[in-house]
């Protein structure tokens, strides 16, 4: 057996997901449009916006719930303050991260572990931090993924690094529509055994640049041109980490055809271009004859 790949949920090829941040009204709007179109969000937070009720421009504990958590998206973290944690001192990183999961899991009772960069979150680094000391940071107060910024690419790989998570595109980029063609071009058919890697579109923004733009008919564009395709997996950012890292902790012997599934979720894969899936506690021994 040569090359294994992840698959997503039912054998899918492709995932999509969303990241917007700041948690302001007009996110409501961009829940029921992506509620229209099928898209699954992550919708990073400011606590410190919610303690002080700043509820004119900004969403409202109840509408979050009702309108994100209730409709099967995401609440992540995006500081307490909105610090850049790279050019923070450590001590400002870690109270900024802790402080705002700790409060956002109170206010939403929940467990929230998933992150978006304020700012220029790990991309500029001042006052004696690093990215290796902002990723030791993160894990240690329990976060396990990051989103950051960056070039935009058309690669749809999945990260190698879930704290420098790069995202596809950004909303306004020029060419988001070629990317977005390109990736529905995107069959696993056309590629031969080693280059089979799952493929993942991911749009990053914030909702009030369709308000202050007025052109909420991009993001409609966007979601419904990548909208009920069979080959793909449309999922929040936890729920991508949390399915890519029960594919990790597959149990594997030496030779690669027996694996064990230790976790909850039942993961499909891909082995020389042929289909196979294991269910939670299973032990599949893996059978293929090659011609």
């Amino acid at each position: 057996m040569r090359y294994r790949f992840l698959r997503f949920p039912e054998g899918k090829f492709k995932a999509v997901t969303f990241s917007y941040d700041d948690g302001v009204k007009v996110d409501l709007r961009l829940a029921e449009i992506f509620d229209k179109y099928g898209m699954k969000g992550t919708f990073n937070i400011n606590p410190s916006h919610i303690l002080r009720g700043e509820f004119e421009k900004f969403t409202t504990p109840d509408e979050i719930r009702e309108h994100i958590l209730g409709r099967g998206h995401e609440v992540a973290i995006h500081g307490e303050q909105h610090i850049a944690p790279g050019v923070s001192r450590p001590v400002d990183a870690i109270r900024d991260a802790l402080l705002g999961r700790e409060q956002l899991e109170e206010i939403f009772g929940t467990i929230i572990r998933g992150m978006a960069y304020p700012d220029s979150g790990v991309r500029r680094f001042h006052n004696g931090n690093s990215y290796e000391n902002v990723r030791g940071i993160l894990e240690n107060v329990g976060i396990v993924y990051a989103r950051t910024l960056g070039a935009d690419n058309n690669t749809f790989l999945l990260p190698t690094d879930w704290y420098n998570w790069v995202p596809t595109i950004h909303h306004a980029n020029k060419e988001a529509m070629s990317y977005v063609d390109t990736f529905l071009s995107q069959k696993e058919e056309n590629y031969r055994t080693a280059s089979r890697h799952p493929r993942l579109f991911y749009v990053w923004g914030h909702s009030f640049e369709f308000r202050n733009n007025d052109n909420w008919e991009l993001i409609e564009e966007i979601c419904e041109k990548l909208s009920g395709k069979d080959d793909t997996w449309y999922a929040t950012n936890m729920e991508i980490w949390e399915y890519c890292h029960a594919y990790d902790s597959l149990i594997w012997n030496a030779k690669g055809d027996v694996v064990y599934n230790p976790t909850f979720h039942k993961v499909w894969f891909d082995i020389d271009s042929r289909p196979f899936s294991v269910a939670p506690g299973e032990t599949l021994k893996i059978e293929i004859e090659y011609n």
